[in-house]
C-alpha cells in the first residue's frame, strides 16, 4: 500500500479546496462581469431603438408622412452605424433594409425577432454567432401598429469589443488565482517541510529507541509544539535510558545477592555432607548459616514477587483494624539481635499507647522490616539506630526511623524511591524495596518521607492515618 505523505494529503484536500474555491470565484467574478457588460449594451441598444420608435410614431400621428419612407430616411441617416447596425424586417421576416445598405432576401434565423412578434408590444433580445461566426447581440420591436410595410425594426451590434474586455478580465483574474495558488502552494511546502522534517528525525530516534538504542537524540527547531515534543522525547530517552541502566544494575545486583547465599547455602550443605563428619558445634553453625540464608532468599524472592504484583496491578491489602505498635515491636525485635551482632545499636522508645490502624498489617511490618534493615545495612559498626512512634494528632501515627550512616547523596534524594535505584552498590540489596514500601504506605492512604544528608545519616518519616481518620 502507497505510502500516503501528509505533503500529498494537503496538497490533496487543503490547495485541492483553496483551488475549488479560488475556481468558483473566479467563474463567479468573470460572469458578473460579463453580465454587467452584455445588460449595458442591451440597454444601449434599446434606448435606441426606443429613439428610433419614438421618432416614427410621430411621423405616424401626422397624418401627412408617410412613416415608411421617414423610416428608410433614418436608417439611411443612423448616426450610430460605425457601432452598430439598425435594420428593417418586412412582414415575411426578411430583412429588407439597413443602415449600412446591405439587404437579403434570404431568411435568417433571428430569435429575438421571433420574441418580439410573438408580444406585439415587447423587446425580442438575442446573443448568438452569426454564419461568419461573430458574436453579436440584437434587440428588435414590433412597429406593425404604425407601418403597413415593415413589421419590425431590429439593432444589432458586434460583442468582439466586449468578448475581449472580458477575456483580459478573465486572464487577469487568472493569473491572480494562479499566483494565489502558487504564493500558497509555495508557503504550504514549506510549512510542511518544517513539520515533516522534525517528524522523520523522531521516527528515525523512535525506532532505534525501539531496538534499545537510547543514544540518539532529536535537535528541537524553534519554540512550537513540535519543538517542545522534541524536548519531551529526549527527556524521555534519558528517563528510559536512565531505566535502563537501572535495570541492568538491578539484574546484576539482584544475581549477586541471589548468588551469595546459594554460595553460603551450597557451601555449609557440602560440609555437612562431608563422609568424614563434622561436630556437632559445626553442624549447628551451618544449618543456622543455611536457615538465615535460606529466609534471606525467601524474602528477596517475596519482594521480587510483590514488585511483579505492582507492576501488574494485582497487588492486594487484607486490610483490619491492627495495632501498630505490635507490627512495629516485632520488627523492632527482628532486628535487635542481627544489629548487636553487627555492632550496631538500635534504640526503640516505644509509646504505651497508640491511635489504630486500619490497614494489612502484614504489609505494614513488611515496611517497617525493610526501612529498619535499610538503617542498619547503611550504618557503620558502633553506629546508632533510633526508632520512635507517636501521635502527633489524634488522626494520625507517625513512625520514625533515624540511623546516623553513610547517609544520601542530594543529587541521589529525588530518585531513592524510584524502581530499580541504589544508590550505593557497595551495599547488599536489590533496589526495589524502598519503591514496594512507598506504595504500600501509599495504598494505606499514607506518606513515606525521607531526609538524608551525606555522611551525617538518613531519617525515614512514615505517617498512617488513624482509623478513626479513615472512618
Amino acid at each position: 500500500m502507497a505510502k500516503k505523505s501528509i505533503t500529498r494529503r494537503w496538497l490533496t484536500n487543503n490547495l485541492g479546496i483553496i483551488f475549488l474555491i479560488l475556481f468558483v470565484v473566479s467563474v463567479t467574478m468573470v460572469t458578473s462581469v460579463q453580465s454587467y457588460y452584455y445588460s449595458y449594451a442591451q440597454q444601449y441598444l434599446v434606448s435606441k431603438l426606443n429613439a428610433v420608435n419614438g421618432l416614427l410614431t410621430r411621423y405616424a400621428e401626422d397624418a401627412g408622412t408617410d412613416v415608411n419612407t421617414e423610416l428608410r430616411a433614418t436608417l439611411e441617416g443612423f448616426s450610430e452605424k460605425e457601432r452598430m447596425e439598425l435594420m428593417a424586417i418586412d412582414y415575411e421576416g426578411r430583412i429588407v433594409m439597413t443602415s449600412s445598405g446591405f439587404s437579403t432576401e434570404k431568411l435568417i434565423s433571428m430569435p429575438d425577432y421571433d420574441s418580439a412578434m410573438s408580444s406585439s408590444n415587447s423587446y425580442g433580445y438575442s446573443v448568438m454567432y452569426t454564419e461568419n461566426h461573430e458574436h453579436i447581440m440584437a434587440v428588435t420591436y414590433p412597429i406593425s401598429k404604425i407601418s403597413s410595410e415593415y413589421s419590425a425594426i431590429r439593432v444589432v451590434t458586434s460583442l468582439e469589443a466586449i468578448d475581449d474586455t472580458v477575456r483580459g478580465f478573465m486572464l487577469i483574474i487568472s493569473g491572480i488565482a494562479v499566483a494565489i495558488l502558487l504564493l500558497l502552494g509555495t508557503m504550504g511546502l514549506y510549512f510542511m517541510r518544517s513539520i515533516i522534517r522534525p517528524i522523520r528525525e523522531i521516527n528515525a530516534s523512535t525506532e532505534k529507541f525501539a531496538k534499545g538504542d537510547f543514544s540518539a537524540r532529536i535537535n528541537p527547531r524553534g519554540e512550537d509544539e513540535i519543538a517542545e515534543l522534541c524536548v519531551s522525547i529526549n527527556h524521555m530517552a534519558d528517563e528510559l535510558s536512565n531505566m535502563e541502566e537501572m535495570k541492568n544494575e538491578f539484574i546484576s545486583s539482584v544475581s549477586h545477592e541471589l548468588r551469595t547465599p546459594l554460595t553460603a547455602i551450597k557451601g555449609w550443605a557440602e560440609t555437612l555432607n562431608d563422609t568424614g563428619g563434622v561436630d556437632a558445634m559445626t553442624a549447628q553453625k551451618g544449618l543456622r548459616v543455611i536457615i538465615g540464608e535460606t529466609e534471606r532468599l525467601s524474602q528477596m524472592v517475596e519482594e521480587l514477587l510483590d514488585f511483579s504484583r505492582m507492576q501488574s496491578g494485582h497487588f492486594t491489602l487484607r486490610q483490619a483494624t491492627m495495632d501498630i505498635l505490635a507490627e512495629l515491636g516485632d520488627a523492632v525485635l527482628i532486628y535487635m539481635e542481627r544489629a548487636a551482632k553487627d555492632g550496631i545499636t538500635v534504640t526503640y522508645d516505644e509509646p504505651e499507647m497508640l491511635p489504630f490502624v486500619y490497614g494489612d498489617k502484614n504489609r505494614i511490618r513488611q515496611v517497617f522490616i525493610n526501612i529498619i534493615d535499610n538503617a542498619i545495612k547503611y550504618s557503620e559498626k558502633g553506629g546508632l539506630v533510633e526508632i520512635t512512634a507517636d501521635a502527633p494528632d489524634s488522626m494520625t501515627v507517625r513512625i520514625v526511623v533515624k540511623d546516623h550512616g553513610c547517609g544520601i547523596r542530594a543529587s541521589d534524594l529525588p530518585k531513592i524511591k524510584t524502581k530499580f535505584y541504589k544508590p550505593n552498590h557497595t551495599r547488599r540489596g536489590s533496589g526495589i524495596g524502598l519503591a514496594v514500601a512507598d506504595e504500600i504506605i501509599a495504598m494505606h492512604g499514607g506518606t513515606l518521607e525521607i531526609e538524608s544528608e551525606e555522611q551525617v545519616g538518613t531519617t525515614v518519616t512514615i505517617t498512617l492515618p488513624a482509623e478513626q481518620a479513615k472512618l
